[in-house]
């Protein structure tokens, strides 16, 4: 099991609606509005590092509102 942290970046005023979404993508176990540089930072979880990548690349950047997004992946 891989897991991994994304940090989602929101157009103004879009994190609590993004929230909600960012929760039910595929893939997304654990997600909260935060302080900082990135408004969202979710915890996502698959069998190999593809499927993150996948579901980040399918699910979350494309949400609208969402402008920019890191992930970082788990080396433990």
């Amino acid at each position: 099991m891989v897991t991994a942290f994304i940090m989602v970046k929101t157009a103004a005023g879009k994190s609590d609606e993004l929230l909600s979404a960012v929760r039910e993508s595929e893939g997304i176990t654990e997600a909260h509005i935060v302080a900082g540089q990135y408004d969202i930072i979710a915890e996502a979880t698959g069998t190999e590092v593809y499927d993150i990548m996948q579901s980040v690349s399918n699910h979350v950047r494309d949400l609208e509102g969402v402008s920019d997004t890191r992930t970082y992946i788990c080396l433990e």
